[in-house]
């Protein structure tokens, strides 16, 4: 628990703002800012985008738009809003590979589930808050309620929404995770001609560099999105589709990876920020050909205090048969070398899952594809 705050925090707003970034400066956040609430500049393109059907099965972003719209229906009487960011990784990080047959996860779900580490951390801030304003009413969240988190982050000042639709801060990039919580008290905001202008520019790398083209500027077609297919689709990924993966089998990090705002900085650079222990990434990822012998015990234990857990066990093979199709391909059209032992292993495990009635349909299903896709198959 951290110590009180030497500003009293019923006074005025100003104060409340003073005091509540000691706190969470405290609980060792990366940023933090506030701001008042107001309507989403963005409901237009939110509505068409759900229109298009861009959030793919992600039904609840359309059954719960009109809370996103309106943060009273997440918190009556909400009238600010305090946006926190932790980092996960640097921009001084190089990118992580992965031996051969190991798929790849994303950068953020390498350490602790950052929904727990976030949540408890606010919810002690918000505890703080109501020990000195008994009356002030609070709701966090991290993922974890209708809330538009990006444009909320970018009205408390901690960056620009980039076209990738991630946000990124000037200093620290963006590999960053976001949370924070409303509340009924009226806070200092940050002024409007503070906040961080746009500065992605002529720049296109993010949507060069997609794989399945998922992005345009300032809009990502989840349908399409490596990140979304590996992790909230349930269902088979289409074949044109699961052989783009490029070796991600949860998350994908490429437009953060290529993005310049993510570069290294000068050695001489002062600011070096760290990325906080709960993240410390405890593996980058899996033995492909270990994950298609596992069973729902085996993926408890290997998604224990982790993010990963989003993805069920069928989803988690499909993924990882998907990947070892890529593999297959990159090898027949030289972009990678597996060794024949490799290759024979890969087969005879896919041959394994394809014909065992005890699997998921949906790992049957994908393992067949890539056998009668494959030439050695």
């Amino acid at each position: 628990m951290p110590e009180q705050s030497s500003h009293a925090m019923n006074g005025s707003s100003a104060q409340i703002t003073s005091a509540l970034g000691e706190l969470c400066r405290s609980e060792g956040f990366a940023l933090w800012g506030c701001a008042a609430l107001e309507p989403t500049q963005w409901e237009t393109e939110l509505r068409a985008w759900i229109a298009a059907g861009k959030h793919g099965t992600m039904n609840w972003l359309a059954d719960m738009i009109q809370a996103r719209l309106d943060p009273n229906r997440v918190l009556e009487g909400a009238r600010s809003v305090v946006m926190v960011a932790d980092l996960y990784a640097t921009r001084q990080e190089g990118h992580h590979t992965t031996s051969t047959l190991n798929g790849k996860i994303a950068r953020y779900a390498r350490g602790n589930d950052y929904h727990k580490v976030i949540k408890k951390r606010l919810a002690r801030v918000c505890d703080r808050l109501r020990d000195q304003i008994p009356h002030a009413q609070t709701r966090v969240f991290c993922d974890t309620a209708p809330v538009l988190e990006r444009e909320m982050a970018r009205l408390c000042g901690l960056g620009w929404i980039g076209k990738h639709t991630l946000l990124i801060n000037p200093k620290l990039g963006s590999w960053m995770l976001l949370g924070g919580f409303f509340t009924t008290l009226e806070i200092a905001p940050a002024e409007k001609k503070n906040l961080e202008p746009d500065h992605c520019g002529s720049c296109t790398r993010c949507i060069d560099a997609c794989p399945t083209d998922a992005i345009t500027p300032y809009s990502v077609d989840a349908r399409a999105c490596i990140s979304y297919l590996t992790i909230e689709h349930r269902h088979e990924i289409a074949p044109a589709l699961a052989e783009k993966l490029d070796g991600w089998m949860f998350g994908c990090d490429i437009c953060q990876e290529v993005c310049p705002h993510n570069s290294p900085r000068s050695k001489t650079c002062i600011e070096r920020p760290r990325v906080r222990e709960d993240y410390a990434p405890r593996r980058t990822g899996f033995d492909l050909l270990k994950v298609l012998g596992w069973d729902e015990h085996a993926r408890r234990k290997a998604f224990q205090t982790s993010a990963l857990k989003r993805a069920k066990l069928a989803q988690f093979k499909r993924n990882a048969v998907c990947v070892l199709g890529g593999m297959l391909d990159d090898h027949e059209t030289g972009k990678t070398t597996l060794s024949a032992g490799q290759i024979e292993d890969v087969l005879a495990q896919l041959r394994q899952v394809a014909r065992d009635v005890r699997e998921d349909a949906l790992v049957r299903s994908a393992a067949d594809r890539v056998l009668k896709r494959s030439s050695a198959g």
